[in-house]
């Protein structure tokens, strides 16, 4: 598998951070970390950061980070998006510092958010160690989770990706949701993990584009306890426990105050270099996910 990104950071601006950063700290159980520039931030791993949540109106995704693996990589990457006529600008000091990065070019995706090529993400001061998920999280050499977005600006958000950054196409879900409505999901991979990035085309723009952000856990039973956390206080829970087809994931998702969702997983199926199962799936799970408590 030729790993040359992997998902280093999400940025978040939200207009009322605090409900979501309980939803991090109490619920997932991710770690918080030192602030950046004013902005909260948080692990799951031994990286400085991997959620960085901003103040702002967006009430969405302001940015996503794709770290290289090695400058070699990040040098071959912006060559790539050279190639593909994608416009980039250079961070300045300011960007270098608040990213807590090496190196940094920026880039706005079809659908709107920024996305940035960082190399060198520092590590944080002390090891990861969290107290609700004693068996930490899988993000050695595949980044610190994933990330689906919806859009309108589907087959450029798809080229953008594929012909821009390198991902490829792990396999996609087409599907009747109810009479009339349809669903097309791609699922795009760069590295071990099944897919780094998922794109939902919308069929109409939404009030927010990111749908999801996905954490995987190392331990089953940690995943149990995390549902048991989120059953014991008033967030919606669109997706109960279940296994998704198509990446074998068992997980559940728990909607925020601030809308997006998120994926609490574990023992997703892992792509290498033979993998040969890019087809269309016509189910979301093989079993369970269903909606048990909804806003």
């Amino acid at each position: 598998m030729d790993n040359q990104i992997e998902l280093g950071y999400l940025v978040l601006e939200l207009p009322d951070p605090d409900p979501v950063a309980a939803v991090l700290t109490d619920v997932v159980g991710l770690v918080p970390g030192e602030p950046a520039a004013g902005a909260a931030t948080w692990r799951d791993d031994d990286r400085v950061h991997r959620v960085i949540v901003e103040a702002g109106p967006a009430n969405d995704a302001a940015a996503v980070g794709f770290e290289a693996v090695d400058e070699a990589a990040f040098d071959a990457t912006a060559a790539r998006l050279q190639a593909a006529g994608i416009e980039v600008e250079e961070g300045t000091d300011e960007d270098l510092a608040r990213r807590r990065v090496d190196r940094l070019l920026r880039t706005t995706a079809p659908w709107g958010t920024a996305i940035e090529l960082v190399l060198g993400l520092a590590d944080a001061p002390v090891p990861f160690a969290s107290p609700l998920v004693p068996g930490g999280f899988l993000t050695d050499g595949v980044g610190f989770g994933h990330v689906v977005f919806a859009t309108t600006a589907f087959d450029q958000s798809v080229r953008f990706l594929t012909e821009g950054f390198g991902f490829v196409q792990s396999d996609w879900l087409e599907m009747e949701l109810a009479p009339g409505i349809d669903l097309e999901v791609r699922f795009f991979h760069c590295n071990a993990r099944h897919h780094t990035i998922a794109l939902a085309k919308a069929p109409f723009e939404l009030p927010q584009a990111l749908h999801h952000v996905m954490v995987e856990m190392n331990e089953r039973d940690d995943v149990g306890e995390a549902f048991d956390r989120t059953w014991a206080t008033d967030l919606a829970i669109p997706n109960g426990l279940g296994r998704h087809d198509n990446d074998g994931m068992f997980s559940f998702y728990l909607q925020t105050p601030a809308g997006f969702q998120i994926e609490v997983g574990h023992g997703a199926r892992v792509v290498d270099d033979g993998w040969d199962d890019d087809r269309r799936y016509d189910q979301i799970s093989a079993w369970g996910h269903q909606p048990l408590r909804q806003p």
